[in-house]
């Protein structure tokens, strides 16, 4: 069997190709959905998901490539004419089939690895290189919008191989030409080839396909990020009566999953203050902080971590820090409690103030243990979920 194409048939490189493909992209498609659809509610099953996207995405990247290699090999060699090119409809089906096919290859896992570099946490990529690309930050919005666009175009990618199937079993079985035979190993005998009529209309027919799949897929992405984004800062909470009146600030926190650094913030909270800044020992003030936690934003977890096993946000929306605010030597603590759902644990968390005049900017970082406040028990491995959270905590604020 020849290595190279010829005007009529395929050589041993482009058969490898497609058969190496179409295999990838099968176990693709399947892990895919079996991840899709598996719970992650206990330890065991949370790992059990994870593994199979990890499965999914490592192969996505794989088949980036291997289309990556086909395509540049098929460029470089001559394209067997088709065996029905005398039916125009026909050919121009395939033809338009074979270029939706092509940019799927390519498409649908960048995707996928897009919107996996712009989240944070989760399944990581079993290979060497990283998790991130070049020029793709952390960004919810990106996330959102290529995800919705690796969903849409995976979509396009069965279909067209549906209709690939289909056409390669119609000439086999009912037209019996040897278009399928000649992708098989062997050299099966072709009969004179018919005139072909280009594929310009083809290409024409493909791009506009890909042009509405990217124009529906980043669309959507896009308005359902918005409608997240919406969801997550209602109820707003009312702003509490404070000598103090915090212009803005944030509270995040860093946890790891999966070996993976996952970045968050609470999008809505509130501070009463109450501070003397002219006390140099003792209690100093007081300081009462209501958080909402439908309002946290975590990277690709954000809905598990709103989930019964982890922060219940149905049944406990709000989290609430109670404190003293003392000074000692110069140093600042505020001494009080933490309630996360039923939970309340006793805090001590330093911090760092600078007061000019009216204006006061603090900021603090501490570290505590989510089974402190039975979040997440059910996973027990530090691997898969780490124990420690940090907080970082800043905020300016006025009088």
């Amino acid at each position: 069997m020849a290595i190279q194409n010829t005007t009529i048939r395929y050589g041993g490189v482009t058969k490898s190709l497609h058969w190496l493909t179409a295999l990838l992209v099968l176990a693709l498609i399947a892990s895919g959905l079996y991840a899709e659809d598996l719970p992650h509610e206990t330890q065991a099953q949370l790992s059990q998901k994870a593994l199979f996207f990890s499965i999914h995405k490592t192969m996505g990247v794989a088949v980036f490539f291997v289309a990556l290699v086909r395509i540049i090999w098929a460029i470089s060699q001559p394209k067997p004419g088709l065996l029905n090119a005398d039916k125009k409809l026909e050919s121009w089906l395939a033809e338009t089939v074979h270029w939706v096919l092509y940019a799927s290859l390519m498409l649908v896992p960048l995707a996928g690895w897009i919107s996996h570099a712009a989240a944070s946490g989760f399944a990581p990529i079993w290979w060497p290189l990283g998790q991130g690309l070049p020029f793709i930050p952390k960004n919810e919005a990106i996330e959102h919008a290529f995800t919705s666009l690796h969903v849409i175009a995976g979509r396009v990618l069965i279909g067209a191989l549906i209709l690939h199937v289909a056409g390669a079993l119609k000439h086999h079985l009912i037209d019996r030409d040897s278009t399928l035979r000649r992708m098989l190993p062997g050299e099966p005998p072709i009969g004179p080839v018919p005139a072909q009529h280009g594929s310009k209309v083809s290409i024409a027919t493909a791009v506009a396909i890909w042009l509405v799949t990217l124009a529906i897929g980043l669309g959507l992405g896009i308005m359902g990020g918005e409608g997240r984004s919406e969801a997550a800062q209602a109820p707003a909470l009312e702003q509490a009566a404070s000598e103090w009146t915090v212009e803005d600030g944030t509270i995040g926190l860093t946890v790891n999953q999966f070996g993976s650094t996952v970045e968050g913030s609470f999008a809505d909270w509130t501070s009463s203050i109450s501070f003397d800044e002219t006390v140099e020992a003792g209690k100093a003030g007081e300081v009462t902080t209501t958080i909402s936690i439908p309002s946290l934003s975590l990277g690709s977890v954000t809905d598990q971590a709103m989930g019964p096993d982890f922060f219940n946000a149905e049944g406990f929306p709000t989290a609430t820090f109670q404190a003293d605010i003392n000074v000692a030597s110069g140093r600042y603590v505020a001494d009080g409690t933490l309630t996360i759902k039923d939970q309340s644990v006793p805090i001590s968390l330093p911090f760092t103030l600078q007061v000019d005049d009216n204006k006061a900017q603090m900021r603090s970082t501490t570290t505590l243990d989510r089974r402190d406040f039975e979040i997440g028990q059910s996973v027990t491995d530090a691997s898969t979920l780490g124990f420690d959270v940090t907080i970082d905590i800043t905020l300016t604020a006025t009088r």
